[in-house]
């Protein structure tokens, strides 16, 4: 994302913001994504649901809840999310041309 910053002189400087080194940290898999919002944000909230047990079965049957363990919360200001959005579909697009969406496998989607 290029971007540019005034300083109090009026000088601009042009840069690019990229991540530090995206290897430092561990990577984390989520496989359900939840999502609310207030009048300022919008959260992510990033989930796995992991193969259900019996047990988890039974009290799915009698409650119709899931609980799945909460890998991320992300919070976004508003004025950010449409341009995560185009950045998604561009990404998208360009994945669904190197494997087309009938090869991604039959899979949950939420």
């Amino acid at each position: 994302m290029l971007l540019w910053y005034a300083m109090a002189d009026s000088k601009q400087i042009n840069f690019t913001i990229v991540p530090a080194d995206p290897h430092d940290h561990l990577r984390t898999y989520a496989n359900f994504c939840a999502i609310a919002h207030t009048p300022f944000d919008i959260t992510l909230t990033f989930c796995e649901v992991l193969p259900l047990t019996e047990k988890d079965l039974h009290e799915a049957e009698a409650d119709h809840v899931v609980r799945a363990p909460v890998r991320a919360n992300i919070v976004l200001p508003l004025p950010m999310v449409p341009n995560l959005i185009a950045a998604l579909q561009e990404h998208l697009r360009v994945f669904a041309e190197q494997a087309p969406p009938e090869s991604w496998g039959k899979g949950p989607v939420h």
